[in-house]
């Protein structure tokens, strides 16, 4: 009885190391993914890929051929983290013939690094907390933006104008919406 008991015992201990050694085996093979930047800039969650998830605000922009100034901004700016938080955020991005309606000079002295505050001052500007269709942000006279502003809203012929842009677009995000407008919005001068 003893020897079978210390048989059992020795092919027990055998089954359990190679149990073992087969989970650790299993754990080698996992892939680990990582995101490996050489510029202290590009670190951060807006810099790793996932192509499986519904894109957010950024990547909808990035995607853009018609937001090409934005994303240039933004990035100028440094606010690319910030556009890819849970949210829910609602942006309003303005495209590229909206930048261009701007005085001249403007877009190019605003990329600039020493009016980067300045720049993420505006782009915030554009940034609501919240996830608002075009139907019912009918509903809102205001909107307290990202800069700890407000903009306005008025109905115009039964749409939305905010801050005196049109809506033209509007694209679902995994973390928010992003409403296409056709300016860009400046936010007032007397911080309301």
């Amino acid at each position: 009885m003893k020897t079978t008991l210390k048989l059992f015992s020795f092919l027990l201990l055998i089954v359990v190391s190679v149990s073992c050694k087969e989970s650790t085996d299993q754990q080698a093979e996992t892939p680990i993914t990582t995101v490996e930047t050489t510029d202290d800039k590009n670190k951060g969650q807006a810099f790793i890929k996932d192509d499986l998830a519904t894109p957010n605000v950024l990547q909808i922009a990035v995607g853009s051929e018609d937001h090409t100034t934005l994303v240039a901004a933004v990035q100028a700016a440094q606010l690319e983290n910030v556009l890819v938080n849970a949210g829910p955020l609602m942006v309003f991005a303005p495209t590229n013939e909206a930048f261009d309606a701007l005085p001249a000079g403007t877009v190019e002295g605003l990329l600039k690094p020493e009016n980067k505050e300045a720049l993420s001052d505006i782009l915030k500007y554009h940034v609501t907390p919240g996830n608002y269709s075009k139907e019912f942000l009918t509903k809102f006279k205001k909107l307290g933006q990202a800069n700890n502003q407000y903009v306005q809203i008025e109905m115009i012929d039964g749409e939305p104008i905010i801050g005196g842009a049109k809506i033209i677009a509007s694209i679902p995000a995994g973390n928010g919406i992003v409403h296409v407008v056709d300016k860009v919005l400046l936010p007032p001068t007397d911080k309301n």
